[in-house]
């Protein structure tokens, strides 16, 4: 479960960065595409904020659509999961969006 890491590793980005003072909200853009299961990183974020000042702190999953560009034909469309299809049959496509992972804010007492 890679999001156990990945939870540990965004507590200590906010930990760094926030001092002393006591977080309240943690806000993340998730992309569709990343491989993260948000209700996996939800749960994991639970147990790595345990006995830290995020510990309460309430974890906010934007999930961000895919997006793909057909090289074939030119059609800019949305992804759903990894099969990198365009409707009109092609496999040569560009992601062009949905592999984000990224810290978007932090509220603090």
């Amino acid at each position: 479960m890679h999001e156990l890491a990945i939870a540990e590793s965004l507590v200590d980005a906010v930990l760094e960065r926030t001092a002393d003072r006591q977080v309240t909200v943690v806000r993340i853009r998730v992309g569709r595409l990343s491989g993260v299961v948000p209700d996996a990183l939800d749960f994991c974020f639970e147990i790595a904020v345990a006995g830290t000042r995020l510990e309460g702190a309430v974890l906010v999953i934007e999930q961000l659509t895919g997006r793909a560009a057909c090289r074939t034909c030119g059609d800019d469309f949305d992804l759903a999961d990894l099969i990198l299809l365009c409707p009109c049959g092609s496999a040569d496509v560009e992601v062009l969006a949905g592999r984000e992972l990224m810290l978007g804010s932090v509220e603090v007492a």
